[in-house]
C-alpha cells in the first residue's frame, strides 16, 4: 500500500481495497471478539441494559434476535450488535466475511459473533 501511495498508483491502491477490508477487518473483529470474551464479565452496564431492554425487551430476547440473525448467514460472516449513533439506539446487523461492521454499515460494533461456515460440520473436531 505504502509503495502505491507514494507511486500516486491509483489502480493499485484500488486493487489493494479486498486485501484492506478482509484482512484489516479481520483485525478489527477480532481486536473486539477477544476483548469480550473474559472471564470476568459481570453482564451489560446499567446503560447498556436499559438500552437492550428498550430496543428488545430484555437481554434474552437480544440473543434469541441476535442468534437468529447470525445463523442465518450463509457462508462466513460476522452477526453484531452495534450502536447507531445518529439515532442512539442499538441494532443488529450482518456483514459477510471480515467486513467490519462500522465501514460498512457506520454502526459502532458492541459485540460480535464469529461465524465460519466450517464450523457447522457435523464431523469438525477440535
Amino acid at each position: 500500500l505504502d509503495k502505491a501511495l507514494a507511486a500516486g498508483d491509483v489502480s493499485a491502491t484500488i486493487a489493494l481495497q479486498g486485501a484492506l477490508k478482509f484482512n484489516g477487518g479481520g483485525h478489527i473483529n477480532h481486536c473486539l471478539f477477544w476483548e469480550n470474551l473474559t472471564p470476568n464479565s459481570k453482564g451489560p452496564s446499567v446503560s447498556l441494559q436499559a438500552k437492550i431492554v428498550e430496543r428488545f425487551g430484555s437481554v434474552d430476547a437480544l440473543k434469541d434476535e441476535l442468534s437468529a440473525t447470525t445463523v442465518a448467514i450463509q457462508g462466513s460472516g460476522w452477526g453484531w450488535l452495534g450502536y447507531n449513533t445518529k439515532t442512539g439506539k442499538l441494532e443488529i446487523a450482518t456483514c459477510a466475511n471480515q467486513d467490519p461492521l462500522e465501514a460498512t454499515t457506520g454502526l459502532k460494533p458492541l459485540l460480535g459473533i464469529d461465524v465460519w461456515e466450517h464450523a457447522y460440520y457435523v464431523d469438525y473436531r477440535n
